[in-house]
């Protein structure tokens, strides 16, 4: 699978890079939080992000006013596993140099997505994107041999308690969270604790990547 750059006219459907934003406050402040030895660490909201100065202007010139949450993910990961999508954006800012693997909620089918309608993408370190609400999305993977941190910025709340409903479509199934849908693999550790497996296809791994 090739690696294209966010700047890539390819990406331009999954979303857009971040322009007009000082993030020099929060990567000093992603810097200060661990990367943990094996596999990944999510936390939807860090108060030592949250503090910083560019915070209201992502509320307001980025989410239309709307309350935010600043957390990050942080570890070493090679492989796709999930993909899961919010009826929302999310900003994508990164300390260190990533690959995110995406798709399109338009090209599942019947519940299911085929991983080989994925596009995979170079957010380098430094870089901040938006992701649309309508891409599909998992952990990022690492390209250096120390892990990533990467600060996720979502409405107030993504990635809460799963709500309770009676579920009726494929996509009532794949609620995972507050405001969070998501697709595990078969061979993927989510899928044997009870994620709706949608993801047929190969688990991308990161050795298949052509940069």
């Amino acid at each position: 699978m090739k690696v294209y750059k966010v700047t890539a006219p390819e990406f331009k459907k999954y979303g857009q890079v971040l322009k007009g934003y000082d993030f020099s406050e929060l990567f000093e402040n992603l810097k200060k939080l661990d990367i943990p030895d094996e596999g990944i660490t999510y936390e939807a909201s860090v108060p030592g992000l949250e503090s910083c100065n560019e915070k209201k202007l992502m509320e307001n010139k980025g989410f239309g006013g709307m309350p935010i949450q600043i957390g990050y993910v942080g570890g070493n990961n090679k492989i796709l596993n999930c993909l899961e999508y919010h009826k929302s954006s999310e900003f994508n800012i990164a300390l260190d140099d990533v690959v995110l693997v995406l798709g399109i909620q338009s090209e599942i089918q019947d519940g299911m997505f085929d991983t080989s309608l994925c596009k995979a993408f170079l957010l380098p370190a430094g870089t901040g994107v938006e992701l649309y609400g309508t891409t599909l999305h998992y952990a990022p993977m690492n390209v250096g041999a120390d892990g990533y941190r990467v600060a996720c910025v979502l409405p107030f709340g993504t990635n809460g308690t799963k709500p309770e409903f009676k579920t009726y479509t494929h996509e009532d199934k794949m609620c995972g969270g507050s405001n969070k849908w998501i697709m595990a693999h078969k061979d993927a550790p989510e899928a044997q604790k009870g994620t709706y497996v949608g993801l047929t296809g190969e688990n991308i791994i990161f050795e298949k990547l052509n940069f």
